[in-house]
């Protein structure tokens, strides 16, 4: 992923992720390189539906099919998430019906952090992901990484950021 220009990090050296398709549901593993204790991460709580995850450290992603309709998912260090299905860009926000919550496991080194996402439900067809990141570090710097940015600030409701293609399951 790259660093919206407008808000580079200070101490972040790399974002990437890894997807996995399983059935109708992802593996994702979003992996995050820093200078030693860089990086501000939320302190751990209970897995549960939560807003506003993005006002600090938080892994995103995007889905869309066919149409102008797509899902947001946010993914928190803390094992908290949140789910919000859109019925275009910014229009039509309502929280999103998961059958189960997404298992969020968080492993962090002294330069760097994985963060592991399981999720169930998302469906077999053909997908256009955005794999996005906000990253805050110690010092508050945030800075948001994706595989494309599409303007002059940060947002990743912007179709130019949903790049990534997944063809339909097998």
């Amino acid at each position: 992923m790259l660093p919206h220009p407008a808000m580079p990090p200070q101490s972040v050296l790399s974002v990437t992720c890894t997807i996995r398709r399983r059935g109708d549901g992802l593996a994702l593993t979003y992996a995050i390189t820093a200078a030693p204790g860089g990086l501000r991460l939320p302190p751990s709580r209970p897995p549960e539906r939560t807003d506003g995850l993005w006002r600090t450290t938080c892994l995103e992603l995007f889905v869309a099919d066919a149409g102008a309709a797509y899902r947001e998912f946010n993914f928190a260090p803390s094992g908290q998430w949140a789910a919000y299905g859109f019925t275009a860009r910014r229009e039509g926000m309502a929280p999103l019906a998961m059958a189960e919550a997404p298992a969020i496991r968080l492993r962090q080194e002294e330069a760097a952090m994985a963060v592991s996402v399981a999720m169930r439900g998302i469906g077999i067809g053909a997908l256009r992901l955005g794999i996005t990141a906000v990253i805050e570090e110690i010092d508050g710097t945030k800075s948001y990484w994706a595989l494309r940015h599409g303007g002059n600030a940060p947002d990743f409701h912007d179709p130019d950021c949903f790049v990534a293609q997944l063809p339909p399951a097998v």
